[in-house]
């Protein structure tokens, strides 16, 4: 099921920022030597990463799953001048591919990536987090919400990706990530603590202010 066809979506891209250089690098070669390429976050979504980032002007931010470090270098654009990034991932292969372009960032110094069961860290963390971007294992989406709504400030944003699951989530017969990520969306909608919008951008942005 497709949301947007590859020909708006130049279109959008077309009136949308151009990438930094560095992300069509990164974006190329991830591409070329990562497998699932479609797991990265690519020009138009990184780009609303960014300008969401930049309207929060962040100190600390949260990713949860960094695959090769697009998004983390997109979320990073909005840090503040003394701000920090920690991104999570257990995958050591692509962790090595991140590590090698934020090395090349201007924001280096602002980003912290941990190798690790962000289920295990993320308690040992103490920070007070003004944004937090979800976009790892999905079965466990509703536990990392859990794991981080009581640390994220009043007025923070978490932004939860593939929440739509390419068309997944509308099927009846749901494998179990699907039915994880239908739970999640459900649960969240639910929760007083957070106002939420699910928006039809790549493969769904669930956007949630704590209030």
């Amino acid at each position: 099921m497709e949301f947007i066809n590859n020909q708006l979506l130049s279109y959008c891209e077309s009136f949308t920022k151009p990438e930094p250089e560095l992300l069509k690098e990164l974006s190329r070669q991830t591409h070329i030597k990562a497998g699932q390429p479609r797991m990265l976050s690519g020009h138009l979504q990184g780009r609303f990463l960014s300008l969401l980032s930049k309207l929060c002007q962040p100190k600390y931010i949260l990713e949860i799953g960094t695959y090769t470090g697009y998004s983390a270098l997109c979320l990073a654009e909005g840090l503040t001048e003394n701000g920090k990034l920690i991104t999570i991932d257990s995958n050591e292969e692509t962790n090595l591919f991140a590590r090698a372009y934020i090395e090349r960032s201007a924001d280096k110094n602002k980003i912290e990536l941990i190798h690790g069961d962000a289920r295990q860290i993320i308690p040992t963390l103490n920070h007070k987090w003004d944004l937090v971007f979800i976009d790892a294992d999905k079965r466990n989406y509703s536990l990392y919400f859990d794991l981080i709504i009581e640390q994220l400030k009043q007025g923070g944003l978490i932004i939860a990706d593939n929440v739509l699951w390419s068309g997944k989530i509308l099927q009846e017969a749901m494998d179990k990530d699907t039915l994880s990520i239908h739970q999640f969306n459900k649960k969240v909608s639910a929760d007083s603590r957070v106002e939420s919008i699910l928006l039809p951008v790549r493969d769904g942005l669930m956007l949630l202010r704590k209030i």
